[in-house]
């Protein structure tokens, strides 16, 4: 079998070497908490204002657009989760069903994914912190809240941004369970912060604001100003505000009872959100002209100030500034064991497969990612990170929909803990729509996207596939 197509067995990706097994400790109402806090953050505390300048009232469209995909690869996660519950996400699921050239562009582009995602919202919390900063009198100097690339007035560092990487990469070295626990009381200050917002924002709804309510168009589209406009490209850019979910699968190696869990915690906390992110944004639109709060770096906190209400404004920003860290937290969580996983097979240095046995979970490899993402997010500004992340995902969640139909075709007799209904539909949906959006983001994002696969590809020649398990032939192929 030629390398690029060398697969592992599901059995073989299972069976867990000694000292590089992760502990399993949480159950679903953990999952749950991880996955509503990996969505519910920068998507709709942010970048509703980001959606709004390029759909205007019809950004709501582009909510239900973006997750309306995201249900077909939930799904498809869900079910390739249960049935290979092991860390990995996208990654291991490609490895067993499409080969490991493939196993390595789609772990390869969840490291931009995840990396990108912690330091975007990294940036976008650290948006909502100097505001609050500012409202109390303690402004910090211009310099230190913004980097120098992609940002209109540069700086030196975004050192809030730094900041709150290097807080939550120390409460992922905890420990799993306990970092765990602290992300699902923060899950609950987030989720009544949004709550107190509808509340607020709801009662000024005016029709007048919904009009015109696709003012520019539905297919992506250049403006006078050259920015990409149009329903489709705010949906491009707000399905960064769904995909947390896949964190959920990352986790299938440290939950106790994975068939159940994982499908409760991913479906689940996919549900919850889009709910969530529906009455969020029609509270938003409806309650001013959504031009008044597009460019706002903080827009639900700008539009409860606006409304009259500057208590409620402090309090959202102050819920942000609290609960923003848990996308972070999930999102980072996520990122280390992915990197994680993918030293263990040996696409990756294999001494950084190393598992703390205090901890039970990969100690250096977070400190690794952490030092990484820290770096991104002090220099880069969130619209460009968050674009590019997005790209990262669409590529995964375009792999979890062939391998769902690939196992499906070639092992259709293995036990499934969870099926994925008319699975032929959920395939092909999260396929063709994440091909979509991914068409939907700008030029440049594909570009960049493209280059870093390049280099990945290059990375892999030269070193991963000389050193994977398969190729060393400490397992044979499948």
């Amino acid at each position: 079998m030629a390398f690029w197509n060398r697969r592992r067995s599901i059995e073989q990706i299972t069976a867990f070497e000694g000292g590089s097994r992760l502990k399993p400790t949480m159950s679903w109402p953990h999952l749950i908490a991880l996955g509503v806090g990996a969505i519910v953050g920068t998507g709709i505390y942010t970048l509703i204002g980001v959606g709004a300048a390029k759909a205007g009232p019809a950004v709501m469209l582009s909510f239900m657009i973006a997750g309306g995909v995201c249900v077909f690869a939930a799904l498809a996660y869900a079910e390739l989760a249960t049935m290979i519950p092991a860390s990995g996400s996208a990654y291991t699921y490609s490895y067993a069903a499409l080969g490991e050239m493939l196993a390595w562009v789609i772990g390869w582009s969840l490291i931009l994914e995840y990396s990108l995602v912690v330091s975007a919202v990294a940036v976008g919390w650290a948006g909502y912190f100097t505001g609050f900063l500012d409202s109390m009198g303690w402004g910090l100097p211009a310099a230190l809240t913004s980097g120098p690339f992609g940002t209109e007035t540069p700086g030196i560092v975004n050192l809030p941004a730094v900041g709150i990487v290097a807080v939550v990469a120390g409460m992922l070295m905890l420990g799993t369970r306990e970092s765990a626990t602290i992300n699902a009381i923060l899950v609950v200050v987030k989720v009544v912060a949004l709550a107190a917002f509808v509340a607020i924002a709801a009662p000024h709804f005016d029709p007048a604001n919904l009009q015109p309510f696709m003012p520019f168009g539905f297919g992506k589209s250049i403006d006078a100003n050259g920015v990409e406009v149009g329903v489709m490209a705010a949906a491009a850019i707000i399905f960064f505000a769904f995909y947390g979910f896949d964190a959920v699968s990352t986790a299938a190696e440290e939950t106790k009872n994975p068939g159940r869990d994982l499908t409760i915690g991913i479906v689940g906390s996919m549900m919850v959100c889009m709910l969530i992110y529906l009455l969020v944004a029609a509270a938003a639109v409806g309650s001013m002209p959504f031009a008044q709060f597009a460019s706002s770096d903080e827009p639900l906190a700008f539009i409860a100030r606006t409304l009259g209400n500057d208590t409620a404004a402090t309090v959202i920003a102050g819920a942000a500034i609290v609960a923003l860290p848990t996308v972070l937290l999930a999102f980072m969580y996520g990122q280390s064991r992915i990197f994680f996983v993918m030293a263990r097979d040996g696409m990756l240095p294999r001494a950084l497969a190393r598992v703390s046995e205090k901890r039970g979970s990969p100690v250096l490899m977070t400190g690794v990612t952490a030092v990484l993402m820290a770096v991104i997010a002090g220099l880069f500004s969130l619209g460009e990170l968050a674009a590019l992340a997005n790209a990262g995902t669409l590529a995964a969640f375009v792999a979890v929909g062939a391998a769902l139909i690939v196992l499906r075709v070639q092992q259709p007799q293995r036990q499934r803990m969870f099926k994925a209904p008319a699975w032929p539909i959920v395939g092909a949906g999260a396929i063709l729509g994440c091909l979509y959006l991914f068409v939907s983001l700008p030029i440049s994002t594909q570009i960049n996207f493209f280059i870093w696969n390049a280099a990945g590809l290059v990375l892999y020649l030269l070193f991963a596939r000389r050193n994977t398990r398969l190729a060393k032939g400490e397992e044979p192929a499948a």
